[in-house]
């Protein structure tokens, strides 16, 4: 007998599949790269680093923005999970907000949280929700398309007004194009 329960391997294999099927249905990656990016942007000026006895501080007057920045990019990471509809604006926001950062913020969280908002925006601007592939008739191949009526493959042979003036008929030099 076995210690491992089977039970435990079908629920995580259910929230595995949940999980992935969330995921498709949204711009996940970049959600989690404009998320990302707002780390280094507000950690970065509020951090101290500490070189043997000497105690560095990158503080800059511009501090509280550099908060608001990073804080803003972490929502608009999140509105691109939770809300795919306004996944447009997030990612031209997110954009935005990496090129204000560069300036603001300690050159965006020093390349790199500038880096990933721009990365992650352009990745939300991007995406596209996937389709559904049509159902296939015979499994193997596309539906064959219907035949016409009698009417209608008469009219499809006929030539149309455009095609069936001839060139001797154009005017100025000009001759259509069939």
């Amino acid at each position: 007998m076995s210690a491992e329960s089977p039970g435990a391997r079908d629920r995580f294999s259910h929230w595995r599949q949940s999980f992935q099927m969330w995921r498709w249905q949204r711009p996940f990656w970049a959600g989690l790269l404009t998320l990302l990016a707002g780390l280094p942007i507000a950690y970065f000026p509020y951090a101290n680093l500490t070189v043997s006895q000497v105690t560095l501080r990158i503080a800059t007057t511009a501090g509280s923005a550099s908060l608001v920045i990073g804080v803003l990019l972490i929502v608009l990471g999140l509105t691109m999970w939770f809300q795919a509809v306004a996944r447009v604006f997030a990612g031209v926001a997110a954009i935005l907000l990496a090129i204000v950062s560069l300036v603001v913020s300690n050159f965006g969280g020093f390349g790199l949280g500038c880096l990933l908002a721009l990365i992650g925006g352009g990745m939300a601007v991007a995406w596209a929700p996937g389709t559904v592939p049509a159902e296939r008739v015979d499994g193997e191949g596309e539906e064959e398309p219907e035949p016409l009526p009698e009417d209608d493959v008469a009219a499809a042979r006929e030539p149309t007004a455009a095609a069936a003036v001839s060139d001797d008929d154009s005017t100025d030099g000009r001759h259509r194009a069939v």
